[in-house]
């Protein structure tokens, strides 16, 4: 595999980010969705404008992508992402998945992201371990959550493996303010925080 470079993904990747991503939908263990958005347009309008990131070889091919969408317009989940990462079936088991996520991962850390979550399907292993490596946690199963309408399982309610990264600066801070909280109130045990929800 070639060094790989990484960059902000731009209205003329569409073709090749579109390929990918049906590719990827054609598996069946992706996502729901049955297709691609229609165009550029439609893709990006609901992501977040810092965390579009292409892989590229030495000859600018794209060699996978990866995004994010705020999961609420309310402002106190702000920092609140669910992103998704895709790589050209050619790229697989080369590593351009890790680097793409630790890329990915980066930007977000400076774009102020505090958790970055995603659904996975149970069958997606490579995905799982994928995240896993990366620092996210598995933080529940949802069951029969929705009907697999395309593919090989079409027809077929299948759950989904929700996952998330806390940034590690975020995460310190909560440790801290627990602290003092603990400090302050010796009788009090301090509460751990939950996860935002997407709905």
């Amino acid at each position: 595999m070639q060094p790989l470079r990484f960059r902000p993904m731009v209205r003329s990747d569409w073709p090749d980010v579109a390929t990918i991503y049906q590719a990827g939908i054609a598996t069946g263990h992706a996502t729901f969705e049955s297709a691609t958005p229609a165009d550029w347009a439609a893709f990006a309008a609901g992501k977040h404008p810092n965390l579009s990131v292409v892989a590229v070889d030495s000859t600018d091919r794209i060699l996978g992508w990866a995004a994010a969408s705020p999961v609420s317009a309310r402002t106190v989940y702000a920092g609140v992402v669910e992103h998704s990462i895709y790589i050209h079936s050619e790229a697989t088991g080369h590593g351009v998945g890790t680097q793409l996520l630790s890329t990915f991962l980066d930007l977000a850390d400076h774009a102020g992201i505090w958790t970055i979550q995603s659904s996975i399907f149970p069958e997606n292993t490579p995905s799982l371990r994928l995240h896993e490596r990366a620092g996210f946690r598995v933080v529940g199963r949802r069951e029969r959550i929705a009907r697999m309408a395309h593919g090989p399982h079409a027809g077929r309610w299948r759950d989904t493996i929700p996952v998330e990264r806390r940034t590690p600066d975020h995460d310190a801070d909560e440790q801290s303010e627990g602290a003092s909280s603990t400090n302050m109130h010796p009788h009090t045990r301090p509460t751990t925080p939950q996860p935002a929800s997407s709905r």
